[in-house]
């Protein structure tokens, strides 16, 4: 009895162990990849339009000022913005095609479009909140 006793513990013993080892991993297909958190930056903003109107910009294209487009100091060229006036809470979604400001204090530059849409043109410098939504690769 003693020789059987001592098989049945390792038989079991043996199956325990056994049942403790993770089974093989599976890639999940189910979920989708997780999203980035989105950065918002706070700052003042101004816009430039007809003296610059059919000048290249930094990305090298014309400066369109019926364009929704801003200039940015550091963010990828293509890189889409949502900017909101923190005055009056006019929204609008521009794209990255410059490079500025140039003043001190700005964090961005507006087309005259996107200053109409957010109601910036009579002020020239308003306080926004920056919203970064998409990324262009470098």
């Amino acid at each position: 009895m003693g020789r059987r006793y001592r098989c049945l513990l390792w038989v079991v013993a043996i199956l325990g162990i056994g049942g403790c080892v993770a089974p093989p991993s599976r890639p999940a297909t189910s979920l989708p990849p997780p999203q980035p958190a989105l950065e918002v930056i706070t700052g003042r903003a101004s816009w430039y339009g007809e003296a610059h109107h059919g000048l290249l910009t930094a990305s090298g294209e014309r400066y369109d000022m019926h364009a929704l487009t801003a200039a940015h100091r550091s963010l990828p060229f293509g890189t889409r913005l949502r900017v909101k006036n923190l005055d009056n809470g006019e929204v609008v979604d521009v794209r990255v095609n410059d490079r500025g400001p140039v003043i001190a204090g700005r964090i961005l530059d507006l087309s005259y479009a996107a200053a109409r849409k957010l109601r910036a043109v009579g002020a020239g410098v308003i306080p926004v909140s920056i919203t970064v939504l998409r990324e262009q690769p470098q």
